[in-house]
């Protein structure tokens, strides 16, 4: 009789009352007694050590020497060097080409000839002045003669003894011999202008004797230094003009190229310099060995190059804000024996890993350690401190740390999830 009402309300509402009783008469959670474990954790050590800052960068060799040759004459290919082609060795100071001689070879008998011929002329005005100044001192001699006599004339003849037409023959005399002598004076006058013009003239032809000369060295090219050929466009018979490439090369003497480094990369590599230097005077006054450079080619990493910084190109890139650094590498045909050991091309593409200068000093953790900008220690009483730091840069896996760490401090390795201030941990020491 009493269940009837319970019949009668709808199955949502029994639904919820059952529910109501059952979470009501449900026993409490169990309470676990005492401190959790603590967790066991990797830690690292912090220490002081020495680091030489790192650098990798890539590049295209180019030859740091190379030689375009130019036709400065015109003239026919008489001779061409066998090994004068594409790909080939050459050493310094090889003929590798000849051009038609025989018009600067005419030019310069010429010339000579011209030379010849002015020296004779000269000669011949050296007689002349000799012997001109002999006969003007003979000259001079009878107008001193004629006057003394024209003088002796007008005597007589003022006193009666000589008749006026010897007075005028005297006279005539005398302005005859003066005459010959101002001829003679003038001529002696004139010599110096036509030794002028001769000495000109002497110079032109010199002049010319040199344009021949240098024409007649200018129809064989000899190698500068010890190259590659890349390029001939000159061909056996053919006629080459003034100003016409015929010979490109790159000297094998050396090979080098330009690797763009961030800025503050090249200011570590360089290591402490005081404040207010620009990357000019640090270049101008860094060791020759203070960078150390190594390179690889990209087709054989397993090949290692020796190089060395040898400047600065141009300017800085402001946009990229990256630093050309010049790197050379001497010699870059030793050993070369492809394909085990493939020489130092042009337009080979290398890998240049570069080493500056020791830092002392300096706490590099690894850079799995970094969590943002915070790092996990463990402090006092193995306690998790989650301590801010400040990175100065990171390198092959590690960050240095410029502040935030002190020599002594425990760096946990190992990943916590999470990670909660003051949670007890068990430090585990690793080696690293």
């Amino acid at each position: 009789m009493r269940l009837a009402p319970l019949l009668a309300l709808p199955p949502i509402a029994i639904g919820i009352v059952a529910a109501v009783w059952m979470i009501a008469s449900a026993p409490g959670p169990a309470q676990v007694q005492g401190d959790a474990p603590a967790l066991p954790v990797r830690v690292t050590t912090v220490a002081a050590e020495d680091l030489r800052p790192t650098a990798i960068a890539w590049g295209n060799l180019r030859a740091a020497d190379s030689w375009v040759a130019v036709a400065e004459v015109q003239g026919e290919v008489i001779w061409r060097h066998p090994d004068l082609e594409a790909g080939r060795l050459i050493p310094a100071g090889t003929e590798v080409l000849q051009i038609d001689p025989a018009d600067y070879e005419l030019a310069l008998a010429q010339s000579q000839a011209d030379l010849a011929a002015l020296a004779a002329e000269s000669a011949q005005l050296a007689a002349e002045v000799a012997n001109t100044a002999r006969i003007l001192d003979l000259e001079r001699a009878r107008l001193e003669l004629a006057e003394a006599d024209l003088t002796r004339t007008r005597t007589l003849t003022e006193q009666g003894t000589v008749p006026q037409s010897r007075a005028d023959e005297a006279e005539r005399a005398t302005l005859l011999a003066r005459r010959t002598v101002a001829e003679l004076e003038n001529t002696l006058a004139l010599i110096p202008s036509r030794e002028a013009r001769i000495a000109a003239q002497v110079a032109r032809s010199e002049a010319a004797i040199d344009r021949a000369r240098r024409s007649l060295d200018r129809t064989t090219l000899t190698t500068p230094f010890d190259l590659r050929v890349t390029e001939v466009t000159a061909e056996l018979f053919q006629t080459v003009a003034p100003g016409q490439v015929v010979i490109r090369a790159d000297g094998i003497a050396a090979a080098e190229l330009v690797a763009h480094l961030p800025i503050d990369s090249f200011r570590r590599l360089l290591g402490d310099t005081p404040e207010g230097i620009t990357l000019g005077d640090m270049m101008r006054d860094m060791p020759a060995t203070q960078i150390e450079v190594t390179l690889s080619p990209m087709a054989d990493p397993r090949q290692i190059w020796s190089a060395r910084v040898v400047g600065i190109e141009g300017v800085l890139d402001a946009r990229a804000r990256t630093v050309p650094v010049v790197v050379r590498v001497d010699d870059p045909y030793e050993g070369a024996d492809p394909p085990r050991r493939l020489p130092l091309v042009p337009n080979m593409q290398v890998q240049l890993a570069f080493s500056g200068a020791s830092l002392t000093g300096v706490i590099a953790i690894p850079e799995a350690t970094l969590h943002g900008r915070t790092v996990r220690v463990i402090g006092p009483d193995d306690l998790l401190e989650l301590r801010p730091v400040t990175v100065a840069f990171a390198q092959d896996g590690h960050v240095v740390i410029a502040a935030g760490l002190s020599p002594g401090d425990r760096v946990v390795i190992d990943d916590i999830a999470p990670a909660i201030p003051g949670m007890s941990l068990t430090p585990v020491e690793v080696q690293q």
